[in-house]
């Protein structure tokens, strides 16, 4: 399979996907792969704080070359899921796999495990882009959201690594700080825009939440700030908005657009109708199942619902192409998607 590139690795989706079928004309240009599903926190907006997903494991050798292998134009991969990347002793190495292949790299780390021996062997990888989710300005927030008290040790560690960076020149990995925006926590933006800039991190994102009805931990719908802002979270928007400016800190949401619209509904009475994630990327988590994308688990509940196939009794071009996957293009296209595109955040909460 070979894929068309693109040199704008924020725009990546719009690279395929154009002309939308139960059919993908072109292989997928993106491919995220959860390297493992274990994780060191106990994250209060995570499904796999509250229940087993698959059996702990890391993504082997094997199953990552191959996976890779099988799509040699692609542009960029993503190197997470719902664990944490940095647990896996072969991330450099799958790092360097991909950069050798001119591949755009990033992933999502809690920071726990950015130590002074793996900062400069992490730089000297190429990768593109690290994104830290933080998702508090204090020690308290973090342990409410978190689940561990392990939020001074972050902090040293993401102010140590751009501080390297800084010393031996390194202009890459992109460094980002993440706020998943809560009810609880929204009012500390403003300070974790300050933070970002004491720690020399020049990106900030909010991330919106996806909730679940079941209303387990904080992913519930009343932490969303989806249509339910008050007066004072505008303001710590505008306050935030405002301290970037000053400080020289790109303030942004996940998405691609700016806090205040990602947090406002879109005029569209199906709001799945605009996803081209299934023309576009495939996801695999650490045993090679086929997911819909990264948002399905935590929009659903159960991988039987939406698996698309499995990497290990499957070649891409099968599972790509295959009965599951055209229909869950098909309803995409529809009025009556499956249930984890239903709930998903794409647009409306996330």
């Amino acid at each position: 399979m070979s894929a068309p590139t693109t040199t704008d690795p924020r725009r990546y989706f719009e690279a395929v996907g154009a002309e939308r079928d139960h059919r993908a004309a072109a292989p997928p240009v993106c491919l995220y792969l959860e390297v493992t599903n274990r994780c060191n926190l106990l994250c209060e907006t995570c499904p796999r704080t509250f229940e087993a997903l698959e059996p702990p494991a890391d993504m082997s050798w094997e199953l990552f070359a191959g996976i890779v292998d099988q799509v040699p134009d692609v542009a960029r991969v993503v190197l997470h899921g719902v664990g944490e990347p940095m647990l896996v002793r072969a991330l450099p190495r799958m790092i360097r796999y991909l950069k050798d292949r001119n591949i755009y790299v990033l992933f999502n780390t809690n920071g726990t495990l950015l130590t002074p021996a793996r900062r400069r062997p992490l730089i000297e990888t190429g990768l593109d882009e690290l994104r830290i989710s933080l998702d508090a300005a204090d020690a308290a927030g973090f342990l409410q959201v978190r689940g561990r008290d392990m939020f001074d040790r972050i902090v040293r560690n993401v102010g140590a690594f751009t501080a390297l960076q800084r010393e031996i020149g390194a202009t890459a990995p992109r460094v980002s700080l993440w706020l998943t925006g809560l009810q609880e926590t929204i009012a500390q933006l403003p300070d974790f825009v300050r933070l970002a800039a004491r720690l020399g991190v020049r990106e900030v994102y909010l991330q919106r939440l996806v909730f679940d009805d079941a209303g387990r931990g904080l992913a519930r719908p009343d932490s969303s700030l989806f249509e339910r802002r008050r007066e004072e979270q505008e303001a710590a928007l505008t306050t935030a908005r405002s301290l970037a400016g000053e400080l020289g800190i790109r303030l942004d949401a996940s998405g691609a657009t700016e806090p205040g619209l990602s947090l406002q509904q879109q005029d569209e009475a199906q709001p799945w109708s605009a996803c081209r994630r299934p023309w576009s990327l495939m996801y695999f988590t650490a045993h090679g199942r086929a997911l819909p994308c990264c948002i399905a688990p935590f929009s659903a509940r159960g991988y039987a619902g939406y698996t698309l196939g499995d990497a290990t009794q499957q070649s891409l071009r099968e599972i790509w192409n295959g009965p599951a996957y055209q229909d869950l293009r098909r309803t995409l296209l529809s009025d009556a998607p499956w249930p984890a595109c239903q709930n998903c955040g794409l647009r409306w909460s996330l």
